[in-house]
C-alpha cells in the first residue's frame, strides 16, 4: 500500500497540504501533533489511549496500541550516568516506529520527522516523496501571523527551525534534506497555493495507480 511523505520548509504550509491531500484521497495524516501525543501517552495501557470498538481498528488506533504495548523502556529517559540509550536516540526510534507502522498500513500521508529518509533506509519503494517550499518572505509573513511575532523574530524562528530539521536529517540519515533530488515533486505553495499543491500530489498518486 502506498504512502505520501511531505517534507517541508517551515512556514510553507506542508501540514495544510497534507490535510488537503488526505481529504481528497480518504487517507490518514500522521503529523507532528499525533507523534507528540503518542510519545506523551505511549506508556499508558492501550485501552486508555484508543477506545476499543466493534470494528477493524483505525490506523491511529493501531499505531497507539503498537507503541503502548512496546517495551516500557523505549519511553523512559536515559539514566543520568549515561548507561541507558540517550533520550534523543529513543525519540528518533519512536518516530521511526510510528512512520514504519503507518507505512505498513498504507494509505497515509506522513509529514516531516524524516519520513522520506526513514522509508528509504527501510527499502520502501511504494512512496511518493514531496518537498513543500515557498519564498522566504511569504514564509516569514505566515509565521508572523501564525505566532504573532515581529518580522525579525519570525525570520529567526524560520531559520532556526529549518536548520534544526536539516541537522536532524543529516545526523540520523546522512542526507541533505533540501536537496531536490530526494523528492519526486517539489511544490512551491507561494505560486501554487495550498490547494494547487495538494491537487498535484493527488494527481501523482492517482497517476501511479496507488489509490
Amino acid at each position: 500500500m502506498a504512502v505520501v511523505t511531505i517534507t517541508r520548509q517551515f512556514g510553507a504550509g506542508g501540514s495544510r497540504v497534507a490535510e488537503l491531500v488526505a481529504r481528497s484521497l480518504g487517507w490518514t495524516v500522521v503529523d507532528r501533533e499525533f507523534v507528540e501525543e503518542v510519545a506523551r501517552r505511549a506508556g499508558l495501557p492501550a485501552e486508555e489511549v484508543a477506545a476499543r470498538q466493534e470494528r477493524a481498528p483505525s490506523l491511529m488506533e493501531r499505531l497507539v496500541r503498537t507503541l503502548a504495548s512496546a517495551s516500557p523502556e523505549t519511553y523512559v529517559p536515559a539514566a543520568a550516568d549515561g548507561a541507558a540509550e540517550p533520550a534523543e536516540e529513543r525519540i528518533v526510534r519512536l518516530n521511526e516506529h510510528v512512520i514504519l507502522e503507518a507505512a505498513a498500513a498504507g494509505r497515509a500521508v506522513l509529514v516531516g520527522h524524516g519520513a522520506r529518509f526513514v522509508l528509504a533506509r527501510a527499502g520502501r519503494e511504494d512512496a511518493l516523496h514531496t518537498y513543500v517550499v515557498a519564498p522566504r518572505e511569504a514564509r516569514v509573513r505566515t509565521i508572523m501571523e501564525r505566532q504573532s511575532l515581529a518580522e525579525a523574530d519570525a525570520a529567526r524562528t524560520l531559520d532556526a527551525t529549518d536548520a534544526d530539521r536539516d541537522r536532524y536529517v543529516e545526523r540520523w540519515y546522512g542526507r541533505r534534506r533540501q536537496d531536490p533530488a530526494n523528492y519526486h515533486l517539489v511544490l512551491n505553495t507561494g505560486w501554487l497555493g495550498y490547494d494547487g499543491a495538494a491537487d498535484l500530489v493527488v494527481a501523482a498518486v492517482r497517476h501511479g495507480g496507488w489509490t
